[in-house]
């Protein structure tokens, strides 16, 4: 009982205000990088490519974020703790965020902010292609992710534009994977912990399903 107590405390004092700096510390650490990297204080601190570093960095960051943001449900009915669903639009805005900043990455320092080279590369190239859907898919969901938004939407029809997050993190792990040429580590412990999300999703939908079954025989 004591123990429920203090969580409750923690969620309603510390929960949000962690969170935040929890989410924000990738930015400050790649700023930090660079302010490096530009006063020659550390010149090499990103490597010898500082801005596919900084890709690599942010197209990491959203990935990690966003199957952060898919963990929450699981975390939630595994522990029975729901104020940690509380979080959860917040993660997914900050995981938009970090997809944001690099595709903005890509375009102004790869691509000098030329669209005809971005448009070029969407054709050409299909983690580019993909990354550019992951994105696109993404942003209906930030603009509806606010509590007016719900009431304006209702709440089922809210919940089924937020079953997009399931197809894009698809489409946002294959863009992962498909950017390294070789077989890498971290893009291949993202699309592992993504199946495994996705199998827990499909395994509760089943259940959910079964159970109206079993009542009405």
């Amino acid at each position: 009982m004591a123990g429920n107590a203090i969580l409750r405390s923690f969620a309603k004092t510390w929960m949000k205000p962690l969170t935040l700096i929890a989410l924000i510390a990738p930015f400050a650490y790649l700023a930090f990088l660079w302010t490096m990297m530009l006063t020659n204080t550390e010149p090499y601190i990103m490597g010898f490519n500082p801005v596919q570093w900084t890709h690599r960095y942010l197209g990491d960051t959203a990935i990690r974020v966003l199957l952060v943001t898919l963990a929450i449900s699981p975390i939630r009915d595994m522990t029975g703790w729901a104020p940690i669903a509380l979080i959860r639009r917040r993660i997914g805005l900050a995981a938009f965020f970090y997809a944001f900043l690099h595709m903005l990455a890509y375009l102004g320092l790869d691509r000098n902010w030329s669209l005809q080279l971005l448009w070029e590369d969407i054709v050409v190239r299909t983690y580019i292609m993909l990354g550019m859907a992951a994105l696109t898919l993404m942003i209906p969901l930030a603009i509806t992710s606010t509590n007016g938004m719900i009431r304006r939407m209702g709440r089922k029809a809210w919940e089924r534009l937020h079953w997009l997050i399931y197809p894009l993190a698809i489409i946002a792990v294959a863009h992962n994977l498909l950017m390294v040429k070789i077989i890498d580590g971290d893009p291949t412990i993202h699309a592992v912990i993504l199946a495994v999300l996705l199998l827990w999703r499909v395994g509760r939908w089943g259940l959910k399903r079964l159970k109206p079954a079993e009542a009405a025989a």
